[in-house]
């Protein structure tokens, strides 16, 4: 294998695709995190986060593993923000004015990430860098026939890494040194996401949220303390003049010990006075935990009402605007994560099996983050535009609705009858005239006409429906009249429901129906024959 170098123009070694490289720090896997969200206080914190300024993660990193473990909000809503991308489409799309060499290798690199990895879990590893400033995934190589693949992406913790004094965006392996050990070309998918602008140690988002947190703590655990003695009486004990120790001390376990077991015993002339329940609000803690909570929402999802609802700031229109930021953050999370995954996967793929060196030229990975297109918009919107002259490329339409090109042989969607898109009134009547060239024909149209409803209704239907609202009423009045008169002369002499009923079967036989079926048989016969005569 000739000389290899990594995007930024390292040579790459060749232990790195047989080994990884943490394997020789074996020590480094029996290293425990510390914990120290216990007992934090913002002295405390203050220490850490400056620790992490020079250099020194391990207790940062502790610290933020504790915050999502014990915060169930901030974890919920960092959760959101993580899972999100793995919701949306991603793929491997070839450079600008792609050759047909290039585009292969595209293909190729999207069959072997999808073969070979689990891209989901790749995506979520990448995301915990929102958090802490980075994320470090270890890859370790495989050879299958003539190329190189990633066998696996494993996520490292990120106590075991640090950064040099002197640069704080060099992130590097812990070992016995003072600055660490580099990191070898091609053996990490490192992910230094910016959620704002500085250092790689001051990156992490977990840097503005440990100060809600640790509000938020205080805030808990004095509204625990509150609830445990809200409602309980004031005790009081009270001994005599020249008590012993021991006799203080006896006095003092009753009084602690009668609040829980209701129950005790005191030696004579000692006596425990009850006072006034201990009061008060538990309100101003729900307050504080409230307000840490809202800060947490505000730093990670970029706005309040995407998480909770209280009531009374929850509008419909404020809940789309705050989606909206909710969405660039999106955006700009999938525009970074895609750039780590070309710059450290794609492109040691690309190096390794097509001897692709050339970063301008290689296949990029993208997560395709935009929202989908109106696609009835787009379809009402076009066609006039395309009519008035404007010219529209289909690969530029086909991005904008985000339908994918067809692959070479695929089946494609096609209409049975393309006349039967138009409206009625400008369908082609594509029966040329007897004798004429088929060629040379020209299209002709029908006329035809609708109701209210929009539905067609062919000229004779309509002149027949114009000829019976045309009738006289009178002769239908005649003929239903022999009908009607036994019926109404029995309704009118039924006192109940029932005996109308049973006078309406009696007069069934009196009633005569012959005029009118005559005729209804004479307009059915005209029917019939207006029928014949427009069919031919």
């Amino acid at each position: 294998m000739g000389q290899i170098v990594d995007i930024h123009g390292n040579p790459i070694q060749r232990e790195v695709l047989d080994e990884p490289q943490t394997a020789k720090l074996g020590w480094i896997t029996r290293d425990f995190a510390q914990h120290p969200g216990r007992r934090l206080t913002p002295q405390k914190l203050h220490r850490i986060l400056e620790q992490a300024e020079l250099g020194d993660l391990m207790a940062q990193s502790d610290l933020f593993n504790d915050m999502e473990e014990r915060d169930t909000h901030l974890f919920a809503e960092m959760s959101k923000r993580r899972r999100a991308l793995i919701t949306i489409d991603r793929r491997v799309v070839p450079p600008k004015n792609a050759s047909a060499t290039e585009k292969k290798q595209a293909a190729q690199l999207a069959e072997w990430l999808d073969g070979m990895l689990n891209m989901d879990e790749v995506l979520f590893d990448c995301m915990d860098g929102v958090g802490h400033g980075f994320s470090a995934q270890e890859i370790e190589w495989t050879r299958l026939g003539t190329a190189w693949l990633p066998k696996a992406l494993t996520h490292r913790p990120q106590r075991w890494f640090r950064t040099p004094l002197y640069d704080g965006n060099d992130l590097r392996l812990r070992d016995n040194s003072s600055n660490g050990q580099p990191l070898l070309p091609f053996g990490w998918l490192v992910h230094k996401h910016r959620a704002k602008s500085g250092y790689l140690t001051r990156g992490g988002l977990h840097r503005v949220l440990a100060w809600p947190f640790v509000f938020k703590m205080y805030a808990s655990t004095d509204l625990a303390e509150f609830l445990e003695i809200y409602g309980m009486p004031i005790r009081i004990g009270q001994y005599q003049v020249g008590a012993s120790d021991a006799e203080k001390a006896k006095l003092l376990r009753a009084v602690m010990e009668i609040g829980h077991n209701a129950s005790g015993i005191l030696p004579e002339g000692m006596k425990i006075e009850f006072q006034n329940a201990a009061a008060g609000q538990a309100d101003p803690f729900q307050l504080m935990i409230q307000w840490c909570e809202l800060c947490q929402s505000k730093a990670i999802l970029g706005g309040t009402l995407t998480s909770q609802a209280d009531g009374k700031t929850s509008t419909n229109a404020l809940g789309k605007t705050h989606n909206e930021v909710r969405r660039d953050l999106l955006k700009s999370d999938a525009s970074q994560v895609a750039e780590s995954i070309t710059r450290n996967l794609l492109y040691p793929l690309c190096a390794l099996n097509f001897g692709l060196t050339n970063p301008s030229r290689m296949p990029r990975y993208e997560i395709d983050a935009r929202e989908s297109a109106d696609v009835s918009m787009w379809a009402t919107t076009l066609p006039p535009l395309i009519a008035a002259g404007f010219k529209v490329g289909r690969e530029w339409a086909q991005d904008k609705l985000m339908i994918p090109e067809p692959a070479d042989g695929e089946e494609l969607l096609q209409i049975a009858k393309p006349e039967m898109t138009l409206p009625p009134s400008e369908r082609a009547d594509q029966r040329p005239p007897v004798g004429a060239d088929p060629k040379k024909a020209v299209m002709r149209y029908r006329a035809v006409l609708t109701n209210s409803a929009g539905e067609i209704v062919y000229p004779d239907q309509h002149a027949l429906d114009q000829t019976v609202d045309a009738l006289p009423a009178s002769p239908l009045v005649d003929a239903l009249e022999p009908i009607l008169r036994p019926a109404v002369v029995a309704l009118s002499r039924g006192a109940t429901p029932d005996e109308a009923a049973e006078l309406l079967l009696e007069a069934n036989a009196q009633m005569d129906s012959s005029q009118l079926e005559a005729m209804l048989a004479r307009c059915l016969f005209v029917a019939d024959l207006w029928g014949r005569l427009n069919a031919s």
